[in-house]
């Protein structure tokens, strides 16, 4: 029923309340016998679900990430400090890529096959609908290419901001930080050096001294991402290795695109910093030197050779020709000549005994004639490098070389084997056996810094960093037995010595291990020399005794042992599933006894494809 005022006009919205209405007291007190119902919960589901976010959650820090990697130590150690910071902020990185949230690829530009591993990738992440962060060379050199449209990027300075770039694209965002670190205007060598990291190998840390080079090199396209030198302080640098020293570290690899030129932009050099690191490397720890360009070692030469004779520090340096054509290097702008390298080896190779120097060759770069190659194949000859790293020209987009007149692929081709071939055969041109002899004997310290991949033998280095293989239960088996009775008591007498040392922490190890150094490679090449031989007079010798082979040298380098050409041309030799799958067969003899390995043999003799060969391999008394 209407209230009687309703009928009335009101001058006041209050006049609209009657007498006859409830008051609001009168309400709640009507209300008195209503019971709020509670709702309960169970509060162990509750607690779970709390701690348990959805599979399909957008809470950034407890994603599984997966982290690969491409191309040089530079491009590793930024893998790690962004695997570091990550783990740091709470997220799992995972080696399994199919049950990771997120891929971080980290990619290299040196060079095509690079790129196109980094594509296929991305593509295949694509397909199984996984998040996608970029980072590396590539993206920071072309930005702007079709494939990497819609995809977060992370520059190589920028890799302090992973996190953020990682919390972005998890949220469905798409992130580019491609900037420049700088202070004051002035460029810096990028993150800082004492962030989170985890390494590939707990014993080994990699130090980027600075990035970028003062080279231009018309086939590099790496300058592209790296951009001018810019280097680390020297006390940055020396505290960032006694941070590692303290977290178990007993080896420590200086990288950067080019080491010689360190220092040039903040007014010190490469020497100066080896010094100052020197000093903090504590007993029984290692130090190895990254590539440096010939121009930017030339004028420290002689303190380059002191360091390099420092019993702390690897008697090996790699310093790349590239092509040992002056008319080539010019093309190049490689600024120095092939006189210049040659100062720089001899000097070092005289005052520093036993010094590994490792080089790269390009082969066909444009405009290279057979002339040219020649002059690199006497160079090969001449110096007999124990580590050469032959690569065929890529021509890389945006660079100046992709412009130049190509040489023919098969060109190309012929002339990388012909450097191939003879570097892996012939004595001329392979030194590393001659160097094996010229050991015989010799007892050497070595640091072991990792293990095979089988877990069956321990990595080593020596004093000229040339790896060597030990069991990890005390037999030498990275050595081949000699037939001289003395030898072989030498040989059964060699013993390692393990020594546990904690630097700061629990999980450093430093191993010193005293061996009998022995022949590996020449032994090889003397039996497939025998095998062609034998071979030539009945290729259906069912069998043939030889000098003994580490088989699992040849499984960790990847070696393919091809004929040389100037034996039998038509005979390709190609060791069997039982060599290339790691297994090794039998065990280190004692003196006087003999070891038998048993190995099939693929021979194909011109069209004659199959026919098999057992080969009994033996440790001969």
């Amino acid at each position: 029923m209407l209230s009687a005022s309703c009928g009335t006009l009101l001058d006041d919205i209050e006049d609209i309340v009657s007498q006859e209405d409830s008051k609001p007291q009168d309400r709640h007190f009507a209300r008195k016998h209503v019971v709020p119902k509670v709702r309960r919960r169970h509060t162990q589901k509750y607690l779970q679900e709390e701690n348990s976010p959805p599979s399909d959650s957008t809470i950034p820090g407890i994603q599984k990430i997966w982290i690969r990697t491409w191309g040089c130590s530079h491009n590793n150690s930024d893998g790690e400090y962004m695997a570091g910071q990550l783990a740091a902020f709470g997220y799992k990185i995972t080696e399994n890529a199919s049950e990771a949230d997120l891929w971080l690829l980290n990619s290299c530009t040196v060079k095509n096959p690079a790129e196109d591993h980094f594509r296929n990738s991305i593509k295949k992440a694509q397909e199984e609908n996984k998040k996608i962060v970029l980072a590396g060379c590539v993206p920071q050199a072309q930005p702007r290419q079709d494939y990497l449209k819609g995809l977060s990027v992370i520059g190589v300075q920028q890799i302090d901001r992973v996190v953020e770039v990682v919390e972005e694209t998890i949220k469905g965002h798409s992130v580019r930080l491609l900037g420049q670190k700088k202070d004051n205007g002035k460029r810096l060598g990028g993150a800082r050096l004492d962030l989170p990291k985890i390494r590939k190998n707990p014993l080994i840390e990699i130090i980027s001294i600075n990035t970028g080079c003062l080279n231009a090199c018309t086939y590099c396209k790496t300058k592209h991402a790296r951009g001018n030198l810019a280097s680390y302080p020297i006390d940055e640098l020396v505290d960032r290795a006694k941070q590692s020293f303290q977290e178990g570290v007993c080896e420590i690899w200086l990288t950067s695109e080019d080491t010689g030129a360190y220092g040039r932009d903040i007014g010190t050099d490469l020497p100066t910093l080896l010094w100052k690191l020197v000093d903090v490397i504590p007993e029984g720890a290692m130090l190895r030197l990254g590539m440096t360009n010939p121009p930017y070692i030339l004028e420290h030469l002689e303190e380059m050779a002191k360091i390099l004779n420092h019993p702390r520090v690897y008697a090996f340096l790699h310093i790349p020709v590239q092509s040992a054509s002056d008319t080539v290097l010019m093309e190049m702008k490689r600024e120095y000549c092939v006189a210049d390298f040659k100062r720089v080896a001899d000097f070092l190779k005289e005052k520093v005994p036993g010094i590994t120097i490792a080089t790269d060759i390009i082969c066909g770069f444009p405009g290279e004639t057979d002339q040219d190659f020649q002059e690199t194949v006497k160079l090969v000859e001449e110096y007999k490098f124990p580590s050469l790293f032959i690569n065929q020209f890529y021509p890389r987009p945006g660079t100046p070389a992709a412009k130049m007149e190509q040489v023919p692929a098969q060109v190309i081709g012929e002339r990388q084997q012909v450097l191939v071939t003879e570097e892996s055969f012939d004595s001329k041109f392979y030194v590393a056996h001659n160097r094996f002899y010229e050991q015989i004997g010799e007892r050497q310290q070595v640091l072991v810094t990792e293990e095979s991949f089988d877990s069956k033998f321990y990595v080593a280095h020596n004093r000229f960093y040339e790896q060597e293989f030990r069991n990890r239960l005390g037999n030498h088996l990275s050595s081949i037995s000699h037939s001289s009775a003395a030898t072989q008591r030498d040989s059964a007498s060699s013993r390692m010595v393990l020594q546990l040392q904690r630097l700061h922490q629990d999980c450093a190890l430093k191993i010193c291990v005293f061996f009998h150094t022995t022949v590996l490679f020449p032994m090889f090449f003397l039996a497939v020399r025998e095998l062609y031989t034998q071979l030539s007079n009945s290729p259906t010798a069912p069998s043939l005794n030889m000098i003994g082979i580490l088989k699992d040298y040849f499984n960790y380098t990847g070696f393919s042992p091809l004929c040389p050409s100037s034996y039998l041309p038509p005979i390709r030799l190609q060791l069997n599933s039982v060599l290339c799958s790691r297994k090794f067969i039998g065990h280190c003899p004692a003196a006087g006894s003999t070891l038998y390995l048993s190995v099939t043999v693929l021979v194909q003799i011109g069209e004659d494809r199959g026919r098999g060969l057992e080969i009994q391999l033996a440790f001969l008394p």
